[in-house]
């Protein structure tokens, strides 16, 4: 039993090795290799809100508004968002991202389906199907 453990953890990690591999490659094809686990989360919670301003941002992070500026101002220098007036009242500001920062923002998600891509093209259909029915037992 001890054996089949060790090689159930060497296939799931080759798994999530590949994931790692596929959301490489979305981060170097936005031409980031710096960006943080932490600037991804910020991109996150602004792609899930449709008009996220700075307060708001610096509410859900619960940080300050200098410092969600001073982020905002570094995800504009890296061209993944951008700042947009609200057309009804000049004095509110909304974060936009760019498609960089959707990319970016959905690097994990858009990795996960990288990796069944490969996934479904290394195994036959039978395969795939008997795949997923082991999987949906465990989960």
């Amino acid at each position: 039993m001890a054996a089949r453990r060790e090689h159930l953890f060497e296939v799931f990690d080759r798994l999530i090795a590949i994931k790692n591999e596929c959301s490489s490659e979305i981060i170097s094809e936005c031409g980031l290799s710096d960006v943080t686990v932490k600037q991804v989360a910020y991109l996150k919670v602004i792609d899930g809100h449709r008009d996220m301003t700075f307060s708001r941002l610096a509410e859900i992070t619960r940080n300050s508004k200098p410092t969600v500026t001073e982020m905002v101002d570094r995800f504009t220098r890296m061209e993944c968002a951008y700042r947009q007036k609200c057309p009804d009242d000049g004095r509110v500001t909304y974060i936009r991202l760019t498609e960089k920062g959707r990319m970016l923002a959905n690097a994990e998600q858009n990795a996960l389906h990288r990796m069944i891509e490969r996934v479904v093209r290394t195994l036959d259909e039978n395969e795939v199907d008997l795949l997923v029915e082991i999987l949906r037992k465990v989960g």
